[in-house]
């Protein structure tokens, strides 16, 4: 599959792209063309530097800062996507004006060029150079025109997108419901702070992150859960937390049977351990992350990567007859 500039004019939110699994998914989305919303909750730095980093790759990206697991987040979640989204189509637009003034002026200089070589040639033979030398001006003129007619069209293309932004309506495309919390323990440990908690970010906020997405999501778009092998293998060393992850792979079966008469495509990505800040401490020790490489089949760790190209090939249009699925992303994990 060639997925280069596949997803180029849709616009993609990642919910914790400031790390882990979010980033390798954000910078993924923004090579293969996306415009990339990079979700944080706490860390403003990490996710200005995935969104600087995307940009020196030459992607398109704009951060959004709101709590997940708070009254509200949702609502807090898209009012910052609008936000940056407009600010993200005005930084556009200056930068296309910048252009096209250049190639305008680039256009009036090339004439100039032009018409001082046809002065030399109705002045003197030996002035055929310059006269070459003005047509090479006009044929510059010529590419400066298209230049900066390309430059206008690009500025209607970002402007569209705004409007689309202030109507809410067609402007979002793919929204990658990533961000988690671990860390519940077994259930003789649990406490009712700590099982609410990974309710309200694991299951609660994807909810309403979605049902706040819909309106404004064209029709033949994406939605991709993040959940964990933890859903499909017994876990009792941290119960609620795949407690709540099994409710985001039910709200995966039920949306993809209600939005596919749009074309919407839901599907659940379910990755086994995987190199992050989430599980560092199960790899404190050689020893320790030697025995979590050897439940993969291939012997290693996952990496962000590897679950971030299988985001990319859901949210392509290769995977239009995909929905509703369960995509174990483990390495073979505990076959």
């Amino acid at each position: 599959m060639n997925t280069e500039h596949a997803l180029t004019d849709k616009i993609a939110l990642v919910t914790g792209a400031g790390r882990g699994i979010g980033r390798g998914i954000a910078e993924r989305l923004a090579r293969d063309g996306a415009l990339v919303a990079v979700h944080y909750g706490h860390s403003a730095a990490a996710a200005l530097e995935v969104v600087a980093e995307i940009r020196k790759n030459g992607g398109r990206a704009f951060p959004v800062w709101a709590e997940l697991g708070v009254p509200g987040d949702a609502d807090a979640v898209f009012a910052a996507f609008d936000a940056g989204l407009r600010e993200h189509a005005e930084t556009e637009r200056e930068r296309e004006r910048d252009v096209v003034g250049a190639a305008a002026a680039e256009g009036e200089a090339a004439e100039g060029e032009f018409a001082k070589g046809e002065a030399a040639v109705e002045g003197a033979t030996a002035a055929e150079g310059e006269f070459a030398k003005g047509e090479a001006a006009v044929e510059g003129a010529t590419a400066a025109e298209e230049e900066a007619a390309e430059g206008e069209a690009a500025v209607e293309r970002e402007a569209a997108v705004e409007v689309a932004s202030g109507g809410r309506l067609g402007s979002l495309d793919i929204l990658v419901n990533n961000a988690g919390t671990s860390g519940s323990g077994p259930i003789g440990e649990a406490v009712p702070e700590i099982f609410d908690r990974m309710i309200a970010v694991n299951a609660k906020a994807p909810f309403f992150l979605t049902q706040r997405a819909l309106p404004r999501m064209r029709d033949g778009g994406r939605i991709i859960n993040i959940s964990s092998l933890a859903s499909r293998r017994a876990f009792p060393e941290s119960v609620a937390y795949a407690m709540s992850k099994g409710a985001l792979d039910t709200m995966t079966l039920c949306l993809a049977k209600e939005l596919g008469h749009r074309g919407i495509t839901v599907n659940t990505v379910g990755p086994g351990f995987i190199e992050t800040d989430m599980n560092a401490r199960r790899r404190k020790t050689p020893e320790a992350a030697a025995a979590l490489a050897a439940r993969s089949l291939f012997n290693r760790i996952g990496r962000p990567s590897d679950v971030a190209d299988v985001v990319a090939f859901l949210a392509s249009d290769d995977a239009r007859w995909i929905t509703g699925q369960y995509l174990d992303v483990s390495g073979g994990t505990d076959l």
